[in-house]
């Protein structure tokens, strides 16, 4: 409607960014190690990153917080859990009203199921992170966090799966459509983008931010969506359209019965998380030749089981944007697997499904393990964070 480009752009504008209020962490400098000198050029690090304590959690000895330098001047805050022997490491990028201090122990329970190194980080304005919240900083934010993992940490791009959950949707698959080496993705209670949130407005404007709509094409690893179907805040449809427009596939999770802010307390999720990083971990590398002309086929040898190969995949690449389009003709969710003779064969070279992963889970009793992740996440009260609310009146939060 004519109308609807005032009030929708400054809606955008204003698109319900809550950091915590106060935040729920600190952070102090390290204290001064004994050996002045390497130590203190350790702590250092590269350009624009030093060492810092996180105050108000728990001290691990296996997670290190550092505050880093953006592209745009803010100081983010960032914490890594390194888990040993670990050959996967996940960027998480979290919802909207959280901050490090609610997301530790989450953070810190994750790593160690999944058997990766995990980094989360505090958005501009978020938590002790400087500035204020906006879509081009947390855009600059997600790459100042990538960087220092490949800076610091030693990472490569084609051992990264960038997990996004909610807003976080936004930078992961803005950095993730410019990643053609990435390993994987996973969006968790995804946008479509800002507006489409509150509108459901069929074309993207200027003004419209978190374009994840245009930005999922793009993508050229797996992507893993998950969504619960009773989530009041962004509609599972924002999941699902996403899921069709992912060029790689993976099975996606639809949590029965599960909102916004709650899915990790259902045992479903780490389990279909810890198959997923097992596919994934399974997978070669992605290669140096160039990606554009590996075509489809080649993929097709090294899926990880549960991926889908996108429809017509042949020449998929030019033509990524006319899909969005007609989706409706492409809906064909029921029967992912359908029509693919050799996908098959190849999925079973990847997966082999019939041997337990015991190689990629550390050999714990997954069962129990999934049990008390479930009730340690209950413990750390999660619905009461990444929940945002969208400004329905012009008066503020």
């Amino acid at each position: 409607p004519a109308g609807m480009g005032g009030v929708t752009s400054t809606v955008a504008a204003r698109f319900a960014f809550f950091p915590p209020s106060p935040p729920s962490y600190g952070i102090e400098p390290l204290p001064p190690p004994d050996a002045a000198g390497a130590a203190a050029g350790e702590a250092k690090g590269k350009e624009g990153s030093v060492v810092v304590e996180l105050t108000g959690v728990p001290r691990r000895a296996n997670v290190e917080a550092r505050r880093l330098r953006t592209k745009r001047g803010t100081d983010v805050v960032a914490m890594y859990a390194r888990q040993t022997g670990a050959k996967l490491t996940l960027l998480y990028s979290h919802g909207n009203a959280a901050d490090l201090g609610q997301m530790y122990e989450l953070f810190v329970e994750l790593s160690a199921h999944l058997n990766v190194n995990l980094m989360g980080y505090d958005y501009s304005g978020y938590g002790q992170s400087s500035g204020k919240p906006s879509e081009q900083n947390t855009y600059a934010d997600i790459e100042a966090v990538y960087r220092c993992l490949i800076e610091t940490y030693a990472a490569s791009e084609e051992n990264i799966i960038l997990y996004g959950q909610s807003v976080g949707s936004g930078p992961t698959l803005d950095l993730a459509s410019r990643l053609p080496r990435l390993r994987a993705v996973v969006v968790h209670s995804p946008i479509l983008s800002g507006l489409r949130v509150m509108y459901p407005v069929k074309h993207t404007y200027w003004f419209d931010i978190y374009k994840n709509i245009d930005k999922i094409p793009q993508v050229s690893c797996p992507v893993l969506v998950i969504h619960g179907t009773a989530d009041e805040v962004v509609d599972c449809s924002h999941g699902r359209a996403l899921w069709e427009l992912a060029k790689v596939k993976y099975e996606p999770l639809w949590v029965k019965g599960g909102n916004h802010c709650n899915l990790e307390l259902y045992p479903e999720y780490i389990k279909h998380l810890k198959k997923f990083v097992g596919a994934i971990e399974k997978l070669p590398a992605p290669s140096d030749e160039s990606p554009e002309s590996s075509g489809a086929s080649d993929r097709t040898q090294t899926e990880p089981e549960g991926t889908e190969e996108p429809r017509k995949s042949v020449d998929h690449r030019e033509k990524t944007r006319p899909s969005i389009d007609h989706r409706k003709s492409t809906d064909r969710r029921d029967k992912p697997r359908g029509s693919t003779d050799r996908r098959d064969k190849s999925r079973k070279s990847v997966d082999n499904p019939d041997r337990p992963r015991a190689s990629v889970d550390q050999p714990d009793r997954p069962r129990k393990s999934v049990d008390r992740f479930g009730g340690m996440m209950k413990a750390v009260r999660l619905r009461n964070i990444d929940c945002f609310k969208v400004p329905t009146t012009s008066s503020g939060s």
